[in-house]
């Protein structure tokens, strides 16, 4: 059990403390806390065989697994995180999950994520730590099971091994080593067994799922196309995906990340220089708006693009526009 600093003045010596456990029994992650004077928090870690059960209490906060972490940290595991009270609220892979007392969802420690306590009283949840390959999945299945909920109301397997998982730490305690280990086993099987028939049912629905993200990533990108600093890691944090899998998305479409902002940006930028009130615009203008830094490298890669320069392109949608004019009248 992981005891935490007292007093009025050591809140934040108390998150400090509370981020250093986690790290430890988790993975590497950030702990922020709205009200550190009046917050607390207690841990306990179990080894049960070839998984860790950690039983945690917090008050609301922030637990924070940054795409560096991610990357830093060679260990392949899996969370799965059960709520026993209190809420929490959990992203990743661009979904995000709300769970109640007696929910479950799965974390992948190679991926950032997010976990939300919202308050305002206490939480409490058990997380199992499991090595990847003891759960017998691939790639598409565990990224299918990431930030899903996972309730009783599922029915099959949920409905039956999700109060054994609750129980298994009151079980546990006071019996013999043997009986220990042997209970060990079984926490791990029933993990995997949960794993296994959970992804039997989405890996289905996994694949536009996928879709759907590439979607909402492209939607962001439209919004901030004008940002100059846009680019694959900032769009990856804003999305809460890794810098990896964001490249993997693009890539089964045919295409990368920097291609296809590029393409975009530039079509923004060829419609723009269309339109009538275009006109006197600069054509550098024009660029720095959708995110060029370089009028030079826009009038290049317009050209590669579309054949023509920014100013012949402008100059003949104007004499097409008035050539509509005079048809027109």
């Amino acid at each position: 059990m992981t005891a935490l600093p007292d007093g009025p003045d050591e809140g934040r010596e108390r998150v400090r403390v509370w981020q250093q456990a986690l790290s430890r029994s988790l993975a590497r992650v950030e702990v922020k806390v709205p009200e550190p004077a009046s917050w607390t928090a207690s841990l306990a870690t179990r080894r049960l065989g070839f998984l860790d059960m950690i039983d945690e209490t917090s008050g609301p906060g922030t637990v924070l697994r940054n795409p560096q972490a991610a990357a830093a940290d060679p260990r392949r595991h899996v969370l799965a995180r059960l709520q026993l009270a209190g809420a929490a609220r959990v992203s990743q892979d661009g979904r995000v999950t709300e769970l109640s007392p007696g929910s479950l969802t799965f974390l992948d420690l190679e991926r950032p994520f997010k976990i939300t306590l919202p308050g305002p009283g206490p939480q409490r949840a058990r997380t199992f730590v499991v090595p990847r390959p003891l759960l017998g999945l691939d790639e598409q299945a565990v990224r299918a099971l990431t930030a899903t909920p996972v309730d009783r109301s599922a029915g099959g397997a949920c409905e039956l091994l999700l109060p054994m998982l609750a129980n298994i730490g009151r079980a546990i305690t006071g019996v013999v080593p043997s009986v220990q280990d042997r209970l060990a086993r079984s926490a791990a099987e029933l993990v995997a067994t949960l794993a296994a028939d959970c992804a039997s049912r989405l890996v289905a629905d996994a694949r536009p799922a996928t879709q759907s993200l590439f979607d909402r990533i492209t939607d962001s990108i439209e919004s901030t196309l004008g940002d100059p600093d846009l680019g694959p890691q900032a769009i990856a944090d804003q999305n809460g995906v890794s810098l990896r899998y964001l490249h993997q998305l693009f890539q089964r479409q045919g295409t990368t990340v920097g291609r296809w902002i590029r393409s975009r940006r530039l079509d923004a930028a060829r419609r723009e220089l269309a339109r009538p009130d275009a006109l006197r615009r600069e054509v550098s203008a024009v660029a720095a708006r959708w995110g060029f830094t370089s009028a030079s490298h826009f009038s290049r890669a317009f050209r590669e693009t579309y054949g023509i320069s920014p100013v012949q392109w402008r100059t003949q949608a104007r004499a097409a526009a008035h050539s509509e004019q005079g048809h027109g009248a």
